[in-house]
């Protein structure tokens, strides 16, 4: 038996088509047919159901509306297909199809009101959530039996040594553009030594920690994310409450103390694999030998520089994890959630850092180590 809808036309005198419907006229089986239907450009005169297999509301509405639109006859039909086209002549509606759009001076203090009022959950959320955090901290301290160490060590792997050679990649290219890009610059002025400073100074102080924290958001925030979303989509995390674990001692706490131990460690991995990219082009562009190049680093950054990327890297790594539970818990209805709460995770986690470490350049500036 077909398992597809189908028709067939015939040209009558004058120009009018006779339609014949055959196979079963379904929600299922419909598709293809009804875009040819609203294909047909012809006078239709007749539609015949008396080929097909079945039908269904959807196939009557799809039979009804053609011989609507083309003030058709309807023939060949059953009991069941009387009976749906008769319910549906009766049916009708006064509802635009598609919803009127607000006025501009009513919609935009509306969509920025919406905002304001998510901004501020959004923050009554965080707080409630840093709170839950600092709560087991807490606990933990006063019974350090409960800390999960065998969870930490594993995503201590996850977010740090997984990553080291996708942040080495990143940073030794990164430290090639900066000493490349420099070195044009420098050289307009004969000052292409005082490339090794710049790759090394800003290396150490930023890009290294911050381009460290922009990989960690998008490689282990969205983990962390998806990861929880979907345990709180499976309702796992009810069933661990329900037993008496507690979510935040068991999914929470081993993530941010993994990302706040991994942040400083990677930040100057990072740093140092930029500097060697820096070398490396420097010792095929500018004549300076490698091993010149990493001695006169030693000399030109200053320590206090080193301390300003280690400093910032907990705080970095601190922020990226608990953004990325804390939309994790926010996951509630539907699988499509769990993609968007990550990716609002990722977005939050990287707009918070560049913010923190804005305030971090003022801090150190304002300290002394500018």
């Amino acid at each position: 038996m077909r398992d597809w809808a189908d028709f067939t036309s015939e040209e009558l005198d004058g120009g009018a088509v006779r339609i014949a419907f055959s196979g079963p006229l379904t929600v299922s089986t419909i598709g293809i047919a009804d875009n040819r239907l609203r294909a047909i450009e012809a006078a239709v005169t007749e539609v015949d159901l008396s080929q097909i297999s079945d039908i269904d509301t959807v196939g009557a509405w799809t039979v009804w509306r053609l011989a609507r639109d083309h003030d058709a006859v309807i023939t060949g039909t059953n009991d069941k297909a009387d009976r749906l086209i008769a319910a549906l002549k009766g049916a009708s509606g006064t509802a635009d199809i598609h919803p009127r759009r607000q006025a501009f001076m009513r919609r935009v203090p509306e969509n920025i009101g919406s905002l304001v009022t998510s901004w501020g959950h959004g923050m009554v959320g965080i707080t409630g959530f840093l709170g839950a955090l600092i709560i087991t901290i807490g606990d933990v301290i006063r019974q350090p039996s409960r800390l999960r160490t065998t969870a930490i060590i594993r995503q201590l792997e996850l977010v740090g040594i997984s990553a080291l050679g996708i942040v080495g990649l990143m940073s030794f290219l990164v430290g090639i553009v900066i000493a490349q890009q420099g070195a044009v610059q420098l050289a307009q002025f004969g000052a292409e030594m005082l490339t090794i400073n710049l790759t090394g100074r800003i290396s150490m102080r930023e890009l290294g920690v911050l381009m460290t924290a922009i990989m960690v958001a998008g490689r282990s925030g969205s983990a962390f994310a998806a990861q929880i979303g979907t345990m709180k989509l499976t309702e796992e995390v009810d069933a661990m409450r329900t037993i008496g674990v507690s979510p935040m001692e068991a999914l929470v706490l081993p993530r941010i103390v993994a990302a706040v131990i991994m942040m400083p460690l990677l930040g100057f991995y990072a740093a140092l694999m930029a500097i060697v990219g820096g070398a490396t082009i420097s010792a095929f562009t500018l004549g300076i030998p490698f091993m010149t190049f990493l001695t006169r680093i030693q000399e030109v950054v200053p320590i206090h520089d080193v301390w300003v990327g280690l400093v910032k890297a907990p705080f970095f790594g601190l922020i990226i994890a608990m953004t990325g539970c804390y939309q994790g818990m926010q996951v509630k209805a539907n699988a499509e959630e769990v993609g968007l709460k990550t990716t609002m995770a990722v977005v939050q986690a990287i707009f918070m850092v560049i913010v923190l470490d804005a305030f971090f350049a003022v801090f150190f500036s304002e300290v002394g180590w500018g």
